[in-house]
């Protein structure tokens, strides 16, 4: 969570054009890299899990890009929380419209896999859509009302926290609020099953493929990329799944992980390597981290 006075600074630094934003914000990046030597550690860890095949210099380079990646998003979460709607619009081009209009009027839930880019493209999808998504509460009163300033100010989206249960989600999506789902994290054992995640058995709830049966929902994919130099970013829809979700919820939830996969190695520097994804383990595996 960001200090208080790193909110001051994330505020200043957002009156910046991108072409000066997004060069210190790498430069963030490789100062992390440096210093922030046990999520170093972590991003290398599962670097090292996903990609044994690459060389020990090669997965340094890709955590590197990695953290610079993610310290041009961290300092670009100032554009989200106080820049105007057009420069987010003109930030974050979306492609794939085609995708969704091939499913409107269906209760869908939009699958986004924790990419740099997630909520730089969350805040553009509220900038033209209502949906509803899942929000935790932050300690810091002042970082609390900065989120959800952020994440309410242009098309209000319904919130629910954890706590509220299923059920309200479900009669959302039912009533046509697309749910933009982040269901890629390891969360512990409640709710997950193991399932391969290149080639390693994670921990990976299976929310996705039992919440589009009960609120019969179609599965359509949505990424953010985060585009070279200050380029900004394109949010790409992809097209719906067919036969989703089926009566095997352990070979949903694989595919679920598949796609995800597909994604992260057109552009793996990208993928959130700061996460402990591997934390959990069968019994009697020993502990990665």
């Amino acid at each position: 969570m960001l200090t208080r006075a790193a909110l001051a600074l994330v505020w200043l630094l957002h009156f910046l054009p991108l072409a000066l934003l997004a060069p210190l914000g790498r430069g963030l990046g490789s100062l992390l890299y440096l210093l922030a030597r046990e999520r170093r550690k972590v991003a290398l860890t599962n670097l090292q899990l996903c990609f044994p095949q690459q060389g020990e210099n090669e997965r340094r380079h890709i955590a590197r890009a990695h953290f610079q990646a993610f310290g041009r998003s961290l300092l670009e979460h100032g554009i989200l929380w106080w820049g105007s709607k057009e420069r987010i619009q003109r930030i974050v081009r979306v492609e794939g419209r085609e995708h969704l209009q091939a499913v409107a009027g269906r209760p869908a839930i939009w699958l986004a896999p924790h990419f740099v880019g997630l909520d730089m493209g969350g805040s553009r999808l509220i900038t033209e859509w209502k949906g509803v998504s899942v929000y935790s509460h932050q300690k810091d009163p002042v970082f609390d009302r900065i989120l959800l300033h952020g994440r309410t100010r242009f098309v209000t989206p319904v919130l629910f926290s954890r706590q509220d249960g299923i059920r309200p989600l479900v009669r959302a999506i039912r009533e046509g609020l697309p749910f933009y789902y982040l269901p890629d994290m390891d969360l512990g054992e409640r709710d997950s099953i193991f399932v391969p995640f290149f080639g390693v058995s994670a921990a990976t709830i299976t929310g996705l493929s039992r919440l589009a049966r009960l609120a019969g929902a179609v599965v359509l994919p949505v990424v953010t990329r985060q585009l070279p130099g200050a380029a900004g970013y394109v949010l790409t829809f992809y097209p719906a799944w067919r036969d989703f979700p089926t009566e095997d919820v352990a070979a949903d939830t694989r595919r679920m992980n598949a796609f995800i996969e597909e994604r992260v190695l057109e552009m793996p520097e990208q993928y959130y390597w700061l996460h402990k994804r591997f934390k959990t383990r069968p019994p009697g595996e020993p502990k990665f981290y």
